[in-house]
């Protein structure tokens, strides 16, 4: 008699436990970062292998970059080109040439001035009469020239103590700065040959090996990012009025801790019957919705993407007593 009733008094006990919410099937999935190659080459340098954790900014892979670098050189030298230009056109003439043009113009005012003091002697001498006025027209010439001469040394020294025109100078600047951006160009172009991981998390796959060549714009590696993973499932629609983005929702698998959740993010608005029915009133249990769910970004390394898991809602409290 006392063993019968502690059978009734266990199965009384399970009688009265809350039953579980209904399990919905779903599987995990992953937002895979797939990296890929700007532009066609063959690869020179692969730093991963599948299965392996990178950090941000990681290197990941190279293509062969010759080209890339004659170019990139190519610009260096015609940016420095340009530099010397605009600097060469605001400095104005060398030292030498400016003191060359100095020394011609100390010449022309000895010239001029020995040629006014020769005008000024034979005025005198014309107006005696021991000279003929002819002379005196020959004196006059030559005094106006060296005093023409003396204005335009002193001009061409001007000239060379200053830089360019104006107009010289901004076009310079602006193929300085033409040059500028070729060379910044190439040397991201040059950049562009190596690819780095965008976001910390573990490579899924590799695509091409050393050696081998890559079309533009070919995913080379797939990362899995952390805090990727995210849950799918299709809820029947008797269950829908509970799904709400914000929500949670607990999942179970093999291997899988306890009390592992997840917040929906995404309740498909279009309808799917499973199987394929003609849709009526006493039919719409077959609907069912697709909802998708993220997982926490501490999520057990132990999910995996493809992995089956079993979904329920959280269950409900106890219910309020009526007043």
């Amino acid at each position: 008699m006392a063993c019968r009733a502690a059978i009734l008094a266990a199965l009384a006990s399970v009688g009265c436990s809350p039953a579980l919410p209904p399990a919905m099937t779903g599987w995990v999935e992953a937002d895979l970062v797939h990296v890929a190659a700007p532009a066609a080459g063959r690869i020179e340098a692969l730093h991963v292998a599948r299965g392996e954790r990178v950090a941000a900014q990681a290197p990941l892979f190279a293509l062969d970059a010759d080209a890339e670098q004659l170019a990139r050189l190519q610009a260096e030298a015609q940016a420095a080109q340009a530099q010397a230009q605009a600097l060469n056109l605001k400095s104005g003439r060398r030292a030498p040439e400016v003191a060359a043009v100095a020394q011609q113009l100390a010449q022309a005012r000895a010239a001029q001035a020995a040629s006014q003091a020769a005008l000024d002697r034979n005025q005198a001498l014309v107006a005696q009469g021991f000279l003929s006025a002819t002379r005196l027209d020959d004196l006059r010439a030559s005094a106006a020239r060296d005093a023409a001469r003396v204005k335009e040394l002193q001009a061409q020294l001007q000239v060379v103590q200053l830089g360019a025109r104006p107009q010289e100078i901004a076009a310079a600047d602006a193929a300085l700065r033409a040059a500028q951006a070729q060379r910044d160009l190439a040397q991201w172009r040059e950049g562009q040959r190596a690819a780095q991981a965008p976001v910390p998390g573990q490579v899924v796959d590799v695509f091409y090996q050393r050696g081998e060549r890559v079309a533009a714009n070919a995913p080379v590696v797939a990362l899995l990012p952390d805090g990727a993973l995210k849950l799918r499932f299709f809820a029947p629609e008797p269950l829908l009025a509970q799904l709400a983005i914000g929500g949670t929702v607990r999942l179970s698998c093999d291997g899988c801790p306890p009390d592992l959740g997840a917040r929906i993010v995404f309740v498909s608005p279009r309808a799917e019957f499973t199987p394929p029915v003609i849709y009526g009133n006493d039919t719409r249990s077959k609907l069912v919705f697709m909802v998708e769910a993220r997982l926490p970004d501490d999520a057990p390394s132990a999910l995996k993407p493809g992995q089956p898991v079993d979904v329920r809602l959280p269950a409900a409290g106890p219910a309020e007593p009526r007043r």
